[in-house]
């Protein structure tokens, strides 16, 4: 077989403009790391008048003078698997070298046809592609130093898309785990409850609620809002919520719970112009009757029957959490009935606007009657909630920009 001519080292090969259309410039850069001791990088003679872009073409005589030639306008390496090994005999030793100085660029192993399980092995290990000696003409080596680069970078796109789904996919986890279970084991109340973060693509928000049952029967139910909208304040309510329920199955209630929960907050908010609004009842195990703690927050809703929702009172409540060191929550007994709804929710269900052209807000009596009209159609529980937050998104013209969470709980 004829021996090639040997090429400059800074020689630059004809391509066809196709090839390079992804590439800075039109053109793309090929390092070549070559057992030759010319330093030389030899191909075929080639007829002359290809036109088109150009790929150019850089030599180096070992991995460390490698090193020094891979800069950032390097497209692709075509490492020569005859290199000297590493230790232990390692045949593919210059491969890997090459692909942990070289993360980021399209590798191709060059050997000779009598070689192909090494071949083999090198694309296996992470080259793009491999290269004959023995085969190589300069269109070979143009489209397969193309397809080297375009496949490196989709592989790059699709395991960072990946690493991206994984992350999402971990954090939608993490937060589902944060959203509590409620503890109503043995009680013959229903629950439900509406969460919808304000925040973009975020599962959590500021806002936060729990319910539990004590063991004298009692169900405590509490809903919570932390000023803000971001990760800090979504992890502050998490923290609030969990210490609620640890200090309520503790058998702390009322204005000592609520104390003890301002001092959480004093102690774990990042400013001391962070605040928490807060509503907390314990219902009677006879579910006749119902204890109401109010830190700053709106009051929950009481049905009784189809357009009957009204308000409970807000009057006698105390300051919202962190604002008084020394502030009080006086608890207000509240008379349920027999048969009963009792929706607790934060302001974001009350802060949008009362029409798509409107500039008041929807607040207590636009959502009362938007409840009434539910429960006149007829629905409750889980259904109930959808269709009372999508009715509120309508009249907003558009989503909501607060959190928004509600909590329902029902007897008969």
């Amino acid at each position: 077989m004829p021996v090639p001519a040997p090429v400059p080292r800074q020689r630059s090969a004809p391509v066809a403009e196709s090839a390079t259309r992804s590439a800075a410039g039109g053109d793309l850069t090929l390092l070549v790391i070559e057992d030759d001791p010319t330093g030389a990088f030899s191909l075929p003679e080639l007829p002359g008048g290809t036109g088109g872009s150009r790929v150019r073409i850089r030599s180096a005589r070992n991995l460390t003078e490698a090193e020094r030639l891979l800069t950032d306008d390097v497209h692709c390496v075509l490492v020569d698997l005859a290199l000297p090994g590493g230790a232990d005999g390692d045949e593919l030793a210059p491969l890997r070298q090459v692909l942990r100085l070289a993360p980021r660029h399209a590798v191709l192993a060059l050997t000779s046809s009598g070689d192909a399980e090494r071949a083999a092995d090198a694309v296996r290990m992470g080259a793009q592609d491999h290269l004959f000696r023995d085969e190589l003409d300069e269109r070979l080596l143009s489209r397969t130093v193309r397809y080297a680069v375009e496949r490196k970078r989709a592989d790059t796109a699709q395991r960072k898309l990946a690493e991206s789904r994984l992350r999402a996919q971990e954090n939608a986890r993490l937060e589902r785990g944060l959203l509590p279970t409620p503890l109503l084991q043995g009680s013959d109340l229903r629950f439900a409850a509406h969460y919808r973060p304000g925040r973009s693509r975020a599962l959590l928000g500021g806002d936060f609620y729990d319910t539990v049952r004590t063991p004298d029967g009692t169900v405590h139910a509490m809903i919570g809002d932390v000023c803000g909208h971001g990760p800090d304040e979504a992890a502050l309510g998490v923290e609030l919520r969990i210490a609620w329920r640890a200090l309520t199955l503790a058998g702390l209630s009322g204005d000592e719970l609520l104390s003890t929960l301002q001092q959480v907050l004093e102690h774990e908010r990042e400013s001391e112009e962070i605040f928490a609004t807060l509503c907390a009842v314990d219902i009677a195990p006879d579910g006749l009757r119902a204890g109401l703690s109010l830190a700053g927050h709106p009051a929950p809703l009481l049905t009784s029957g189809p357009g009957s929702a009204r308000l409970l009172p807000y009057e006698g409540g105390g300051p919202a959490l962190g604002l008084l060191p020394l502030a009080r929550w006086p608890r207000r007994q509240v008379e349920l009935g027999p048969a009963w709804s009792l929706m607790l929710y934060t302001d974001g269900l009350i802060e949008g606007r009362s029409g798509p052209d409107a500039r008041e807000r929807l607040g207590d009596g636009g959502m009362l009657d938007v409840v009434n009209e539910q429960l006149t159609a007829g629905l409750a529980g889980e259904a109930l909630l959808e269709s009372a937050v999508t009715r509120v998104r309508e009249l907003n013209g558009g989503e909501l920009t607060d959190d928004v969470a509600v909590l329902l709980l029902s007897r008969g």
